[in-house]
C-alpha cells in the first residue's frame, strides 16, 4: 500500500506539518511520485519504532484482508516476465541488468531498487544453490507497484554469487511486493517449486516461457491439494 502524507499523519498521531518536517529533519523515509510523497507502511513502522514514537494500531494492519486471495506464483511471474540472455559479469552488474529488464511502472526508482537489492546481498547471498538466486529486499518495500511480481532472468554467462554451494548462478528470480504478506507467500511458494524435480529440470534447461509457467501451475495445483483439509 502506498501511504499519503495524511495517512502517515494519522498513523503516527501527528499533524501533516510534522510529517513534512520529519521528512526534512528526521529522515522519515518517503518517495516523491508525480510531485507528491508516498510512504511504505513497513518502513514507516521501522522508522517510528527506532525513534520510540507512539503509533496507531492501524499501522500494524496489512492492507490485504484475510479474505483477499494471495497471488499465484505463476501469475506473479507472468506479470514480472521471463527474460533470456541477460548480461552481466558480476553480482552487481547482473542485478542491474535484472532490474532494467523487469516490467515495472515508470515511476519506480530503478536505482533505488538496485541499491536495496545490493544492500540485501551484502547481508548474505540470496544464492540458494544449484545455480539459482532469489534477489529480494531485506524488508518488503513498496516500489510503487500495485501487485507482487516475480521476474526470472536467465544469465548469458553464470556469475559468482557467493551461493551456499559455491556454484555460479545462471538464473535469478527477483521478487518485488507491495506487502509483507504477499512477499512471504511468494517466497515460500518459490522455494517449494524449486524443490520439485520437474520444475527444477525445466529451469535448468532454460525452457520456454510456456513450459516454465505450465510447470509452476502444476506445482501450485499440487500444493493447493496438499493444503486442503
Amino acid at each position: 500500500m502506498q501511504l499519503t502524507v495524511q495517512d502517515v499523519a494519522e498513523l503516527l498521531n501527528v499533524s501533516e506539518k510534522t510529517v513534512y518536517r520529519w521528512l526534512t529533519d528526521q529522515n522519515l523515509p518517503g518517495y516523491r511520485v508525480s510531485g507528491q510523497y508516498r510512504f511504505n507502511r513497513a518502513e514507516v513502522l521501522e522508522w517510528a519504532t527506532s525513534r520510540k514514537i507512539n503509533v496507531s494500531p492501524e499501522i500494524f494492519h496489512e492492507p490485504e484482508t484475510v479474505g483477499t486471495p494471495l497471488p499465484l506464483l505463476s501469475e506473479a511471474l507472468l506479470a514480472g516476465g521471463i527474460h533470456y540472455r541477460v548480461s552481466g559479469t558480476d553480482k552487481e552488474s547482473v542485478l542491474r541488468a535484472a532490474v532494467e529488464t523487469m516490467k515495472l511502472p515508470e515511476e519506480v526508482d530503478q536505482e533505488f531498487l538496485l541499491r536495496a537489492l545490493i544492500a540485501r546481498e551484502a547481508l548474505s547471498s540470496t544464492g540458494i544453490g544449484d545455480g539459482i538466486a532469489i534477489p529480494h529486499v531485506r524488508n518488503p518495500i513498496v516500489f510503487h507497484v500495485s501487485r507482487p511480481t516475480v521476474s526470472l532472468c536467465f544469465l548469458e554467462k553464470p556469475v559468482d554469487f557467493d551461493a551456499i554451494d559455491g556454484r555460479p548462478v545462471y538464473a535469478l528470480f527477483t521478487l518485488v511486493s507491495p506487502t509483507v504478506r504477499g512477499h512471504l507467500h511468494l517466497l515460500s511458494r518459490l522455494a517449494y517449486a524449486l524443490h520439485d524435480a520437474g520444475c527444477k529440470a525445466v529451469i535448468a534447461r532454460q525452457g520456454s516461457r510456456d513450459e516454465i509457467l505450465n510447470e509452476l501451475r502444476r506445482v501450485e495445483d499440487l500444493l493447493s491439494r496438499k493444503e486442503k483439509p
